[in-house]
């Protein structure tokens, strides 16, 4: 890549290149997704969402926005203090990610449902948090959908005891197609800028939820989806949905 193309522009046409290659190849596995996710609704489960970083904007992307899907959770890291009582001191830690026992604690603190389905967000796909994640959703008999870079998790290590990573635990994989390393265009003399993982992401995200309504109506299921509550009765008629969920859903302002 040419300096010349390290610009606005040069994002743009390289980033709607990377969304067209998406929608045209990934039609088979986002179809898998939403069989998952539709089979989910279906047998009053939720959809319980978790990423760490960066990737938390994929959680929020599908965990609680309007024209998304209403039995969705978020799950966090800081659910640890939020709900687990811990001091928020403890999310000062840099290597909190790394600790073992954690994705068990905020598994255990969400109490899922055997019906429930894990979405699991991560670019690399090594984080030792993440992989615990997927690992004990897996032993609890779950179903595991992952959004990662296949390009970035082939490239680097495993950091999880068990040598694994999401991909090869999750039931379906979608691949965001982000470098390694989720920058996009290469700066002169090494480097590079601009990341890719959540514009590609979000298309994935979205998609899924298109076909998981399409699966449910299909099957002459109404899809429950939230309505921006700044239009009248939006806040009222989310209320009335999340009922059904009860203590199943959080809807934090955090």
């Amino acid at each position: 890549m040419s300096v010349d193309s390290v610009n606005a522009n040069g994002f743009a046409r390289e980033g709607l290149d990377v969304l067209d290659r998406i929608a045209a190849s990934s039609r088979d596995e986002v179809r898998r997704a939403a069989e998952l996710m539709a089979h989910c609704v279906r047998t009053d489960g939720v959809i319980q969402a978790f990423g760490t970083g960066h990737s938390q904007a994929l959680v929020l992307e599908l965990a609680g926005r309007a024209g998304g899907l209403v039995p969705t959770n978020r799950l966090s890291i800081a659910d640890l203090v939020l709900y687990g009582g811990d001091d928020p001191s403890v999310l000062d830690d840099p290597l909190l990610e790394r600790k073992p026992g954690v994705a068990e604690r905020i598994y255990d603190l969400a109490a899922p449902q055997p019906e429930d389905l894990f979405v699991i967000i991560s670019n690399s796909g090594v984080n030792s948090v993440i992989v615990e994640m997927a690992l004990r959703a897996k032993e609890r008999g779950h179903r595991v959908l992952a959004i990662t870079s296949l390009s970035h998790t082939r490239a680097v290590p495993a950091s999880h005891p068990s040598g694994r990573k999401l991909a090869g635990i999750a039931d379906v994989v979608l691949d965001n197609a982000a470098p390694r390393g989720d920058a996009l265009l290469e700066l002169p003399g090494g480097g590079a800028v601009c990341a890719l993982s959540t514009l590609t992401g979000v298309m994935l995200v979205q998609m899924t939820v298109a076909d998981t309504a399409s699966l449910l109506l299909a099957a002459g299921t109404r899809p429950p989806v939230y309505v921006s509550a700044n239009v009248p009765g939006g806040y009222e008629g989310n209320l009335e949905l999340e009922k059904r969920y009860a203590g199943r859903i959080r809807r934090t302002a955090s």
